[in-house]
């Protein structure tokens, strides 16, 4: 069965069962706002009830429908990405230092190292800047 009929066939049957209710309610001279309301909770339990095979049909359709969606929206995976580059290298110094050491350094320390280096060498760039603008201004 085609997705779009399904749903049909599910929403038609529910309205079916809804307004069958309602005529009954109205017929016994019930108040409309409440013989609505009644008519909406009765619909509902017996379409719970009852049209189990329907309302899969129509779950998995949707199912369906949205994981093609979401397969058309994600992007082919573009690759690794410069930290997980950095992390590999990090790991990759750690494990040669262990075959020329006895020793071995953890890698958060290796890399707490490295941050520091760099954290300095950002420093100096940054002072050298300073003191560059600061003589220029003068």
């Amino acid at each position: 069965m085609k997705p779009g009929r399904t749903w049909l066939v599910y929403t038609l049957i529910r309205l079916g069962i809804f307004a069958v209710v309602l005529a009954v309610l109205l017929a016994l001279q019930i108040e409309q706002w409440i013989a609505a309301v009644i008519a909406a909770l009765i619909a509902l339990c017996v379409s719970i009830i009852f049209l189990r095979r329907p309302r899969e049909a129509a779950s998995q359709t949707l199912y369906e429908a949205r994981s093609n969606r979401n397969k058309a929206a994600s992007p082919a995976p573009t690759g690794r990405t410069e930290d997980e580059d950095v992390e590999d290298q990090a790991v990759d110094r750690v494990g040669s230092a262990s075959a020329a050491s006895p020793a071995v350094p953890s890698v958060s320390a290796t890399i707490e190292s490295e941050t520091e280096t760099t954290v300095a060498a950002s420093d100096e760039t940054t002072k050298s800047t300073h003191s560059g603008r600061a003589s220029g201004t003068e």
